[in-house]
């Protein structure tokens, strides 16, 4: 009986679980930066880092794939934003390698960007 006629869940999308894979690198991360960005540049990097998977599995959750693709983009948005702030960051000097968390961003970008096309989102 158990998930006889559910849709599947936004736990079973992959790149949901790569963004939250991707949130907990950066709370990782960001752990070491100056104790003065604690409200700045560390506060605005997990908050884009929280809204990729959380805003795919609130679009998962609504009705249809109009909504959906729009969350998508909004996730697509919150990536774009973590990744110019990570590169903000390495800069500054507040980290000194973003390679692994860098690739795995990308990844999620195509995975997003697939999934919106796939959905109808782009031609």
């Amino acid at each position: 009986m158990k998930g006889e006629g559910r849709r599947n869940s936004y736990r079973d999308l992959i790149v949901w679980q790569k963004g939250m894979l991707l949130c907990k690198e950066v709370y990782l991360l960001t752990n070491n930066f100056p104790k003065e960005e604690v409200y700045g540049l560390t506060s605005q990097i997990r908050r884009c880092a929280i809204s990729i998977p959380s805003n795919i599995a609130e679009g998962r959750g609504r009705n249809g794939d109009k909504e959906f693709i729009r969350f998508l983009q909004i996730s697509l948005g919150s990536l774009y934003e973590l990744q110019t702030q990570l590169e903000l960051s390495l800069q500054l000097g507040f980290i000194q390698d973003i390679e692994n968390i860098s690739n795995l961003s990308i990844e999620i970008e195509k995975m997003l960007n697939t999934l919106i096309t796939k959905k109808g989102g782009r031609k």
